[in-house]
């Protein structure tokens, strides 16, 4: 494209204006093409527009979204950019990352992510981690019910019953560890959508390796089931001591095992269950 611009222009320039006329009225659309090679370009333009007009939001000074009596505005020096403190992975369940990006760039879906990693390991940053994703849905962990506010969302593509690439992995773990350091994400703060929504969602599948992200920092996984258990251990309130919601119980089991014993699709814990329980439940304490 750039080469048959510059010859155009070339041809231009070395003759009359009359036999360029053709030229001048091809070149716009020329220009256009050159602009538009890229497939998300309508929607980039509408990211930039919806961007920008946060930006202004944020500018407005005095400030507009409280009450504010006094005389003057007095505001501080003193402030940042809120951060995210959670980084909850899901899988696509689409067939392909092309369809996740469609997916992700229609309004009328009304769903997105910060990053979604392709099977091949390229990683699309899609929103600002600043920004506020639309990727958790209904959803609890701990006393945290806006998990969308406080977090990062991590789409895998994944149509729900494969395994996850070797390489998209690496490039997940190259990813977490850079949100980790950038915004100092707690060790147990790397979670599951399954995690967070019991019952409603079983993502990122019993196929997600969470001992290999464990091992590298990102979530906690049980050290030994070799343990003597206490008397009245209540692994009930384990579970919610770690951060799942056990209003329904049943529900809350079906999320613990996805996660940590994904072969295991009964409906109750075992007593294995309840020494991983343990386990776990002195790492978050």
């Amino acid at each position: 494209m750039l080469e048959l611009i510059t010859f155009i222009i070339k041809d231009f320039t070395m003759q009359s204006f009359r036999s360029g006329r053709k030229y001048l009225i091809l070149l716009p659309l020329i220009f256009t093409c050159s602009c538009v090679h890229n497939p998300y370009y309508v929607s980039n333009k509408m990211y930039k527009k919806q961007a920008k007009q946060f930006s202004n939001d944020i500018k407005k000074y005095p400030l507009e979204d409280s009450i504010n009596s006094s005389s003057f505005w007095a505001g501080t020096t003193n402030f940042g950019l809120r951060k995210p403190n959670f980084v909850i992975i899901h899988h696509t369940d689409q067939s392909s990352c092309e369809q996740t990006l469609k997916t992700f760039t229609m309004t009328k879906t009304q769903v997105s992510a910060h990053y979604v990693i392709c099977k091949d390991g390229t990683i699309f940053h899609m929103l600002n981690d600043y920004f506020r994703a639309w990727h958790a849905g209904v959803s609890q962990w701990g006393n945290l019910t806006d998990v969308n506010s406080a977090s990062i969302g991590i789409e895998l593509d994944n149509d729900a019953h494969s395994i996850f690439p070797d390489v998209q992995i690496q490039s997940l773990l190259k990813l977490l560890s850079s949100l980790k350091k950038k915004y100092n994400i707690p060790t147990a703060n790397f979670i599951g959508h399954a995690d967070i929504a019991p019952g409603r969602k079983v993502d990122p599948s019993r196929f997600f390796p969470w001992k290999t992200l464990a091992e590298n920092g990102f979530g906690y996984w049980y050290d030994t089931t070799n343990l003597a258990m206490p008397d009245h251990f209540n692994a009930l309130l384990a579970l919610r001591i770690i951060g799942y919601n056990i209003q329904d119980s049943v529900n809350a089991i079906q999320s613990f095992k996805i996660h940590f014993t994904p072969n295991d699709s009964t409906q109750y814990l075992t007593e294995g269950d309840q020494k991983i329980l343990f386990s776990l439940e002195r790492k978050y304490q």
